[in-house]
């Protein structure tokens, strides 16, 4: 089976969350892992996962929501919930505000100790952030680089680490040469693969509302970088994604 390992499931889909579900269940993927970033949606995504099969949760604080005290949402009963099975998505955007800097690093840092008190795997976010992000995430932690499209030295850096990566639909768009090239060099041990769904929707969907069903066409793309057979990577990345977050029962 596939396993989207970062999915917004309390967004709004056509036809409500059932027929989203049932949709990736229908196109192979087994398991979704729902991601937050506004720490509103937790609750949302916890009753997901409770009435669903093989839905897990990552809760987080994204940096827009530099005003979040992280401590009031991720707390000890949410963290030890079974079905939550890591930290994110967190990080670093200083696309649109750069002068919010001390106060992202301030949050990423909370949730970072926070997720390494509990033993959890953090998702990352990180865009123009590339140089904090690195000098940030020491091998103290352990996660995945979400829906990755930054450079190879990253990369690199975060290999050494230990870290994951993860591909999204942006990996099948014609101007991620970049993107595919760095994902060549990756090991295949450590990649995993996601929709980050309603965005970042893979072609021939592209300009719609991605949805966990598309990761298919991420994977084709994939497995055509890393010379291998669908199925090949299909059980690669199952394994991946079950050391990545070891809470994960199938």
């Amino acid at each position: 089976m596939f396993i989207d390992t970062h999915c917004h499931l309390t967004d709004e889909y056509d036809g409500g969350i059932d027929a989203v579900i049932a949709r990736a269940h229908d196109s192979g993927i087994g398991a979704m892992i729902c991601a937050t970033a506004d720490p509103k949606d937790i609750a949302s995504a916890i009753n997901i996962a409770q009435t669903h099969k093989n839905i897990f949760v990552t809760t987080g604080v994204h940096p827009d929501y530099i005003n979040i005290n992280p401590n009031e949402y991720l707390t000890d009963e949410l963290l030890n919930n079974p079905l939550v099975v890591g930290i994110g998505e967190i990080g670093l955007d200083y696309h649109y505000e750069p002068q919010t800097r001390n106060a992202q690093i301030k949050l990423f840092e909370q949730q970072l100790e926070i997720a390494r008190a509990h033993g959890l795997p953090v998702a990352i976010h990180t865009r123009d952030a590339e140089s904090d992000t690195a000098a940030i995430l020491t091998d103290k932690y352990h996660g995945v680089m979400h829906c990755f499209t930054s450079n190879w030295d990253l990369a690199k850096t975060m290999l050494d680490r230990g870290f994951y990566f993860s591909a999204s639909g942006i990996l099948t768009f014609k101007n991620a040469e970049s993107v595919r090239e760095t994902f060549s060099k990756i090991p295949n041990d450590r990649i995993v693969i996601e929709t980050d769904s309603p965005y970042c929707a893979p072609i021939p969907y592209r300009g719609k509302t991605c949805e966990p069903a598309f990761i298919i066409e991420t994977a084709r793309v994939l497995a055509q970088i890393k010379n291998l057979q669908i199925d090949e990577l299909e059980q690669i990345l199952f394994e991946n994604t079950k050391r990545l977050y070891p809470k994960i029962k199938l």
